[in-house]
């Protein structure tokens, strides 16, 4: 598995196998359901039943997941035609479409591909004509198609597609990264594995493809626009090598890319312009997110570091230490809030999260009120002046002044930046991870072979439980293994 994706359909659902409640623990994926951190002040993180088991520190601790099956589910898949949240995973040549809520753990939907290999997706709620779904492939092929109209057919192909590159007719390299541009009306971006990144507008499917002026120096960015009724109607030259993530912030001004040299580049959307970036502290970065605000974006790869990186300092503001292999996934949780947060409406505390090759599931606290900005130092190592304390030694240099617009940013020295220990550390798969995703009412992890846990938060645990009494699809036995104590102790550093 190399991407999740949390799809949520408006409509009303009428599946007659749909769950008979959306908050059952034992239901869908649900059934791998964990006390972990989130709203209020819990610092535990315990198992509870499900289905199948794994080993974990202090004993034997079942847990589910969503696997692949090699028989498709589709018997009554026909009928889902509206409301519901759905989990869009790639495993292999497959394309796999899961009900979260759903009482069969097994995928309800497969889309096979037979010559080339599906390796990013992204959903667009707000879509207006019901092509929601864009799905890229190693080819460099991209479509979009409803995710309604996928869940009605029975078949094992895509449908009612619109079809962008075909065959590589504009890019032939491995598309990367797709993504919606928020409030764009339907345009998207498709980025590839030689640096190039396109853009496409929805709307202009089958129009001629179109032709690019040839870019004159790979190591500068570039950015070529298209004739009136051609399709990609731009091509931004990024990097050498490849784009490994894309990603909008929640208001569509800005947009984030990471990639094989190693760099972070923040642009300027509509305007199309460099506003800043930086680069790792070793090797290739993987992925990145915006935080809700857009103040914030986080960025993790070989380096086994989370960065925090400041739009308002274009800088790396905090570095996390704690994974020991590459940070693969990255995210900011958008509906935690910290116990003594005040009303002001002014994040005080940003809570995120991160999985890596090493299997493990970190959760982060930013408080940028309590980072300990580090000492400038002399050529000695000690800071300067020779005192030991904070009060006579002046600030790092790498805090000096705010990063120009347009300016990528050398790895500053580890000493110069502060660091950051996770609240919570736990291995959480037995195979290395590819993604972390939040949602209200749980925190989902993907690894690579093809495996969704869902760990539902204290508040919706203790929901649950008491729901069970009246929900006759939860026994006793789920019952009370929610109120179990299996617990893994997190503290604030």
């Amino acid at each position: 598995m190399y991407h999740v994706t949390l799809a949520h359909l408006k409509e009303k659902t009428q599946s007659p196998q749909a769950s008979t409640s959306g908050t059952g623990v034992a239901s869908g994926v649900r059934s791998a359901a964990a006390r972990i951190l989130g709203a209020g002040n819990s610092r535990a993180l315990s198992f509870v039943g499900g289905n199948g088991s794994s080993k974990y520190a202090n004993g034997s601790i079942k847990n589910g997941s969503v696997g692949i099956s090699s028989t498709n589910s589709t018997n009554g898949s026909s009928n889902f035609d509206g409301k519901g949240t759905y989990l869009v995973f790639n495993v292999g040549d497959t394309i796999f479409i899961s009900d979260l809520n759903s009482q069969d753990k097994d995928p309800i939907k497969s889309i096979h591909f037979s010559n080339s290999n599906p390796l990013c997706h992204a959903f667009d709620p707000d879509a207006k004509d019901g092509h929601d779904l864009l799905i890229g492939l190693t080819s460099g092929d991209v479509y979009s198609v409803s995710l309604r109209q996928q869940l009605q057919d029975l078949g094992k192909k895509l449908v009612g597609t619109h079809h962008y590159n075909k065959d590589g007719s504009i890019n032939n390299s491995r598309c990367t990264s797709v993504a919606w541009v928020p409030k764009g009306d339907g345009t998207f971006v498709a980025a590839h594995a030689d640096g190039n990144m396109y853009v496409y507008e929805k709307s202009k499917d089958g129009v001629a493809d179109s032709t690019f002026s040839a870019i004159k120096d790979q190591t500068q960015f570039s950015v070529s626009h298209a004739r009136h009724r051609s399709n990609p109607i731009a091509r931004w030259h990024v990097c050498q090598g490849s784009i490994n993530c894309i990603t909008f912030s929640n208001d569509g001004a800005y947009m984030a890319t990471v990639g094989r040299d190693g760099y972070l580049r923040v642009y300027d959307y509509k305007r199309e312009q460099l506003i800043c970036g930086g680069k790792s502290y070793y090797g290739a970065l993987l992925c990145c997110a915006w935080s809700g605000d857009s103040k914030y974006i986080l960025t993790g790869g070989e380096d086994d570091l989370v960065q925090v990186w400041s739009m308002e300092d274009r800088k790396v503001v905090a570095w996390g230490e704690g994974h020991n292999s590459w940070v693969s996934g990255v995210a900011f949780d958008p509906f935690w809030a910290p116990p003594n947060s005040d009303d002001t409406g002014e994040n005080v505390v940003y809570r995120f999260g991160s999985v890596g090759q090493d299997t493990q599931l970190l959760l982060w606290d930013l408080e940028m009120n309590e980072i300990v900005v580090p000492l400038r130092r002399a050529p000695g190592g000690s800071p300067l002046g020779g005192s030991p304390t904070y009060s006579t030694a002046s600030q790092s240099s790498h805090w000096d002044n705010i990063g120009p617009v347009g300016t990528l940013q050398p790895s500053p020295s580890m000493r110069d930046v502060p660091k950051l220990n996770p609240v919570v550390t736990h291995r959480v798969h037995t195979e290395p991870l590819s993604g972390v995703l939040f949602t209200q009412e749980s925190i989902l992890t993907a690894c690579r072979e093809g495996h969704i846990k869902v760990w539902v938060r204290p508040g919706c645990v203790e929901n649950q439980a008491s729901n069970s009494e009246t929900n006759p699809s939860i026994g006793l036995r789920d019952k009370s293994s929610i109120i179990a104590n299996n617990s893994i102790s997190g503290s604030k550093h």
